[in-house]
């Protein structure tokens, strides 16, 4: 019989000590250093850093200037990086997730061990979720410190939200990557899954809303309903709306979203994003506690 590596064993053994808390802290820990050692992490985070600069370097360009934007401008145009980078990360390293341990049998292995499934979802989300914060944290990190270092002296906070609400729309788009991954039998069916998500939220929700506008003749309430059911959009506007940036870039609805909610768009466009990081991780859970791990 083939032994198990030292650190599957030294997890085995902790998973051994009965507690909820300790079980889903020993199975986080092994799926954050896994992610760690993955080549997607350190492609990612590398990624952010070398593309936040080239954003910066292009926002200068364009007001005339040459080297490094300032922290305003290069944060409004990591926005729409964010919206197609981020999504696709979480989206993928959550269906991912319970798909390949499906497949490789990691999963019936882990459910033999005194732990229940909702120990091992939570573990792997947790997991999951603090690699995901580091990649985001060292690169947009990375790029507000080179910033700093050639001299940009404006306000930071905007960049400090932006990665804040980057956490927040990773979280969301990681539940709905594992529900993907609990939902599917093979690890590639997950991950092009998680990719036509991905599309579905970047692109066509877009190309559906001015069709609807066009065709349905949809009132500007409606459009803005239609608006925050996607996360996206939820999270452009709220990025915007941190750094002080008109939302009138969103065209109408961001207008009436100003105007009609003032301070409380803050905590509206909050309500709209946690369901999308709790419902489908709920989901995922049910789905799991009945399903067969082989």
């Amino acid at each position: 019989m083939t032994a198990l590596p030292s650190g599957l064993q030294a997890d085995v053994a902790a998973l051994r000590a009965p507690g909820f808390v300790s079980n889903v802290r020993t199975l986080a820990g092994r799926e954050l250093r896994d992610a760690v050692k993955s080549r997607w992490f350190v492609l990612y985070t590398i990624a952010f850093a070398v593309l936040g600069l080239a954003v910066s370097f292009v926002s200068a360009a364009g007001t005339g200037g040459l080297g490094l934007a300032g922290y305003g401008r290069t944060t409004a145009g990591l926005v729409n990086l964010v919206l197609l980078v981020v999504p696709l990360m979480a989206l993928t390293a959550g269906a991912a997730s319970i798909a390949s341990d499906r497949e490789r049998g990691m999963l019936a292995f882990l459910l033999a061990q005194p732990v229940s499934r909702t120990e091992v979802l939570l573990g792997k989300y947790l997991g999951l979720a603090s690699a995901l914060l580091a990649c985001i944290a060292l690169g947009l990190g990375l790029c507000a410190l080179i910033l700093a270092w050639q001299g940009a002296t404006a306000n930071p906070a905007g960049i400090v939200w932006l990665a804040g609400l980057s956490v927040l729309l990773a979280l969301a788009m990681l539940s709905v990557g594992m529900l993907v991954s609990v939902l599917a039998r093979r690890a590639s069916v997950a991950v092009g899954t998680a990719i036509f998500v991905w599309l579905t939220l970047v692109f066509v929700t877009d190309l559906a809303l001015m069709a609807g506008v066009v065709a349905l003749r949809l009132r500007i309430t409606e459009l803005l309903a239609l608006s925050l059911l996607n996360p996206l959009q939820v999270f452009k506007m709220w990025s915007l709306l941190a750094v002080d940036a008109s939302l009138d870039v969103l065209g109408p609805a961001g207008l009436y979203a100003t105007e009609e909610f003032g301070t409380w768009l803050h905590p509206l466009l909050g309500a709209c994003i946690v369901p999308w990081i709790v419902l489908p991780l709920a989901v995922a859970a049910l789905v799991l506690s009945r399903r067969s791990p082989l």
